[in-house]
C-alpha cells in the first residue's frame, strides 16, 4: 500500500509580491527551496495563516537570497502582500517506508524570509 505524507514544509514565510499577469506559480528563495529539499515545477500546497486560503501551484526557483515569496497568476488573488503562509509538498511512498520518513522542515525568519541561522 502506498500513502501521501508530508515530504518538506517551509513554515511561516511572508509574502513579498504577487503578480496576477504571471502565467502561473509560486517563486520561492531559492535557499529556501534547497533547505526544503524542493525542485522547480514540485507541485505544492499553500496555506495562507491569515485568510485561511489553500491552494495548490507549482514551485519557480527564486533569486537565490532574496527572500522573494511571490504568489504568481491566479493565485496572487488567494493572498496579499504581507500575509503569512505555510508552504508543504507531499510524497507517494510505501507505508512501511513512511512509517519512518522524515520530512524537511524549515523554519525561516518570518519578517525576512531568510535562513535562521
Amino acid at each position: 500500500m502506498f500513502i501521501e505524507v508530508c515530504k518538506s514544509k517551509i513554515h511561516k514565510v511572508t509574502i513579498s509580491e504577487a503578480n496576477l499577469q504571471y502565467v502561473g506559480s509560486i517563486t520561492i528563495d531559492e535557499d529556501l527551496m534547497d533547505a526544503a529539499n524542493l525542485i522547480e515545477n514540485e507541485k505544492v500546497q499553500i496555506v495562507n495563516i491569515n485568510n485561511g486560503e489553500r491552494l495548490e501551484t507549482y514551485v519557480i526557483k527564486g533569486v537565490r537570497g532574496s527572500g522573494n515569496i511571490c504568489l504568481n497568476g491566479p493565485a496572487a488573488r488567494k493572498a496579499q502582500i504581507g500575509d503569512v503562509v505555510i508552504i508543504i509538498s507531499y510524497a507517494t511512498m510505501d507505508f512501511e517506508e513512511a512509517k519512518t520518513f522524515k520530512p524537511w522542515l524549515v523554519f525561516p525568519d518570518t519578517a525576512t524570509n531568510r535562513l535562521v541561522k
